[in-house]
């Protein structure tokens, strides 16, 4: 694979997990800080923000699927912990909202897993 595309991949790969974890935000957001659809309160956006700059910055987007997953952690415990909350949380409620999302969320642990076998 050349770079160009290598870059390509990078930059498709980086653009899925922003949209990911901003759709399960708003969910969480919508649910728990009654916020109207498509908004996000102070706390929210704050920590979307936070976690666009992380994926952005990540030197270990080409090779981890989540960031769960990854050996040297580039979250602050703090926000680390809410965005697990909010993982928690929106994560089932996924498939009603972006089923395809979260389809392609399984499928892609799903291969993770088995890349771990291996």
């Amino acid at each position: 694979m050349n770079s160009d595309s290598n870059e390509k991949n990078i930059l498709k790969k980086r653009k899925s997990k922003k949209d990911t974890a901003q759709k399960m935000m708003r969910i969480y957001c919508r649910k728990k800080h009654r916020m109207p659809k498509k908004q996000l309160c102070p706390d929210c956006l704050n920590l979307i923000e936070y976690s666009n700059i992380r994926t952005d910055n990540c030197p270990y987007i080409e090779i981890t699927i989540f960031c769960s997953g990854c050996k040297t952690p580039c979250y602050r415990p703090d926000m680390r912990e809410k965005m697990r909350e909010v993982m928690r949380f929106s994560g089932p409620r996924m498939l009603l909202y972006h089923p395809t999302k979260a389809i392609s969320h399984v499928l892609g642990i799903k291969s993770a897993n088995r890349h771990n076998k291996n």
